[in-house]
């Protein structure tokens, strides 16, 4: 899984530098503006965010999201759609979920053209890889917007590249007219219509040349038949972006949680995460999404055995236990020394 490590220090300064040498800022929150909303299919609508001085915004990486702060105290993650050579605005693209949990339902009821809200990042968990010598984007659905920012990265820079963008149907697809650009490169799949069946992966898998680097953003379906197809490659060759949660959180509770900067010690009740006891205890802890999937909590370990749920971590780094995602994980000795 591609990633790129991010500090959980609330509220700090992180430096990040882009290939072009460009450094990206990440943990600091703005105040932006929406200058557009555009419809792009009947659920998904695009937002062009911009500061409200009009000045630059901190440079991203393709693959990169910020998060949300929204008026109802929800903060969601979305990933960055515009190509990263802009500086002046961020694109996000949210589609309307029948089962929202408040976050997309108030963005499309509610976010306009005019109104200011606050955003944090940019941050990187789905790190395009730019020197290979083939890469393969597959995305269904609204899984279409991270992929579209490495589409026009890897056009930039003049590299060997397709897209297969899978959904039901035509009309459920985003961004039509800015792949049309891209030519023969992009195609598109539609199950629902005449004719039309799911994307065999696995068949794109066998086809592809024996170095190229395989990323994939969509539903959990598509997700776990790419897993399966490519569970045999070397572990770098394979990228995948999470937009929810595969397995439910640890949140067996029962066990202690010691904050060493602080020295303050909590005990996780059953039916909570370690992030929403802390929060509970007035803590100011960065989260987003709750899941395990964008990142924002992630947290230092010093002492114990973490209980990882989360879609972030590598096997390795699981292995390890150096750190987590206080949001999902929990524990599976009585004690974890966090470094908070």
């Amino acid at each position: 899984m591609g990633r790129k490590h991010t500090q959980s220090v609330a509220q700090a300064k992180d430096i990040d530098h882009c290939s072009d040498g460009l450094q990206v800022e990440t943990h600091m929150t703005r105040r932006v503006r929406v200058i557009t909303e555009t419809w792009e299919t009947p659920l998904i609508t695009s937002y062009d965010l911009r500061l409200i001085d009009g000045g630059q915004l901190p440079a991203f990486t393709a693959g990169a999201h910020i998060d949300l702060m929204l008026p109802n105290e929800l903060i969601r993650s979305y990933s960055l759609t515009n190509p990263q050579s802009e500086r002046h605005r961020y694109v996000i693209a949210v589609q309307k979920d029948r089962a929202s949990r408040g976050g997309s339902k108030w963005v499309h009821e509610a976010l306009h053209p005019g109104n200011v809200l606050v955003i944090d990042g940019p941050r990187n968990n789905f790190v395009l890889n730019e020197t290979v010598e083939k890469s393969i984007l597959i995305a269904g659905g609204i899984g279409i917007t991270p992929l579209l920012c490495m589409a026009d990265r890897l056009s930039t820079l003049k590299r060997n590249w397709e897209l297969i963008y899978c959904s039901r149907r035509r009309v459920d697809m985003a961004f039509i007219e800015i792949l049309a650009r891209f030519g023969e490169r992009v195609r598109f799949n539609f199950d629902e219509e005449p004719g039309g069946k799911m994307l065999d992966i696995a068949a794109i898998v066998r086809a592809a040349t024996a170095n190229a680097h395989f990323y994939c953003c969509g539903p959990l379906p598509m997700l776990a038949a790419f897993e399966a197809a490519t569970a045999e490659l070397p572990r770098e060759r394979i990228h995948v972006e999470y937009f929810s949660a595969k397995q439910q959180p640890a949140v067996a509770g029962g066990f202690k949680v010691v904050l060493a900067k602080s020295g303050r010690e909590f005990t996780v009740p059953p039916s909570k995460s370690i992030l929403d006891t802390l929060l509970d205890a007035g803590l100011d802890i960065p989260y987003s999404c709750k899941e395990g999937v964008c990142g924002s909590c992630e947290t230092k370990v010093l002492e114990g055995a973490p209980d990882h749920r989360d879609l972030i971590l590598t096997p390795e780094e699981r292995d390890a236990g150096k750190t987590m995602m206080i949001c999902c994980s929990g524990s599976k000795r009585e004690k974890l020394v966090l470094d908070l």
